[in-house]
């Protein structure tokens, strides 16, 4: 979950956020991962096993109705990446709840792939912190078109059935990597904006809303 930076000599961030990346094995999670936080495509990736995760600092800033730049918050994302395999899906689902936001990404060279999309929000649906979390839906390998068995007419048609917000991206380019997760952290500071409107009313925002939550370090912070 968030958490708010306590004393600026403690940490040297405003909020931490988990993201988790969703999907298929062989999809392409951990490529979209290193490629966000490193810029870089190993295509020699074994299947990951159980869970693991990559780090990374960003500067967010929030847009006013008439389109001017706010205050700018800084963000530590963790970004945890699971295992696709059955065997396994006790154990990432641990995860879901923790999770502010989710990457679920698919092969547009697997229809496979496509088709677990359904199972994969039913699992959300079941175990994240919401009914209904913040997604962001990824057509990964959009760099091999010729091998695409997934149009990307019946992707947008998938993600507007289930609201979600949809991208084609390739980890091996890099193309809409870092849009998409981008995407994803603005879909986050709005809920969060918004309940914090929806507790105290648009004359009280400035507020904060304790929510213990112990960081990495073993320390506590509280979310906003």
């Amino acid at each position: 979950m968030a958490k708010k930076s306590l004393s600026s000599n403690r940490l040297d961030y405003d909020y931490l956020f988990k993201f988790l990346a969703l999907g298929n094995a062989g999809v392409g999670k951990t490529s979209f991962l290193y490629q966000y936080t490193d810029g870089v495509f190993n295509s020699k990736f074994t299947t990951t096993v159980g869970i693991d995760f990559r780090e990374k600092r960003v500067v967010y800033r929030a847009k006013n109705s008439e389109g001017m730049q706010g205050r700018s918050q800084r963000i530590h994302l963790q970004l945890w990446d699971t295992a696709g395999q059955e065997r396994f899906r006790s154990l990432t689902t641990a995860f879901f709840r923790d999770s502010m936001g989710f990457l679920l990404l698919f092969d547009l060279t697997n229809e496979q792939s496509f088709l677990s999309i359904r199972s994969w929000l039913e699992q959300l649906k079941t175990h994240a912190y919401t009914d209904n979390p913040d997604i962001v839906l990824c057509g990964n390998k959009a760099d091999l078109d010729d091998q695409r068995e997934v149009s990307e007419e019946d992707a947008k048609e998938t993600a507007s059935r289930y609201g979600l917000s949809y991208l084609e991206t390739s980890a091996a380019t890099g193309q809409n990597v870092n849009i998409a997760v981008e995407l994803l952290l603005e879909k986050v500071m709005l809920r969060m904006d918004q309940a914090v409107e929806d507790t105290f009313g648009t004359g009280q925002k400035g507020k904060t809303i304790q929510l213990k939550q112990n960081s990495p370090d073993g320390s506590q912070g509280c979310a906003c």
